[in-house]
Formats: C-alpha cells, sequence, structure tokens
C-alpha cells in the first residue's frame, strides 16, 4: 500500500472514531439531563421556586462582581438594598459614600 493510501485510510477511520464517540456522548450525555428534568416536574411548585431564587445573581456596585443573593452581604441604603460580594466591598462603599456626602 502506498502512503498515500494508509494515510488516508488512517483519517477514514479516525474521522468514523471521532463521530462514534460525539454519538455515544450525545447518547449517554443526554440521560442525566432528562432524568434531572423528571425530578423537577416531581417536585411541587414551592421548591422549583425556591431553587430559582438561590441561583438568582445580583451585581456588587462596588467591583462589578456578581454574587449569588443568598450569598451576598446585603445593605439597605434608603429604600434600596445592595448587595456585596465581601465585607471589604461593603465598607469600601460606605468609606466611599460618606466622602461623596461630605463634598457635597
Amino acid at each position: 500500500m502506498t502512503l498515500l493510501a494508509r494515510i488516508l485510510r488512517f483519517l477514514f477511520w479516525l474521522l468514523v472514531l471521532s463521530w462514534s464517540v460525539r454519538l455515544l456522548s450525545r447518547l449517554f450525555g443526554s440521560l442525566p439531563q432528562n432524568t434531572a428534568a423528571r425530578q423537577a416536574g416531581r417536585n411541587s411548585a414551592g421548591n422549583a421556586q425556591t431553587s430559582s431564587v438561590a441561583r438568582r445573581l445580583v451585581r456588587d456596585p462596588v467591583c462589578g462582581m456578581h454574587v449569588d443573593e443568598t450569598l451576598s452581604i446585603p445593605m439597605r441604603e434608603g429604600d434600596e438594598i445592595l448587595h456585596f460580594c465581601s465585607i471589604a466591598c461593603r465598607d469600601a462603599y460606605v468609606v466611599g459614600s460618606k466622602k461623596f456626602a461630605a463634598h457635597g
């Protein structure tokens, strides 16, 4: 067999193997998703709402980082609730707002 024929044969089997792996990963990768979807459908409406609220992201006004609302450090300022990623960001906001208020 010539060298070119061997290279073409190798590439053909490589292509067949990659398609097979992709097909198997799609087949077996979709199984856990379908199972999770079925379990979510069986849960009550209250549980589904709780899980969606737990994943709500809020933005830190100091550094701009997005944080899960349940893990953030909330601070009420007037009618508004601000969420911070850390105590350092909260303190930086407080110091900055005091400077702003002092300079008018």
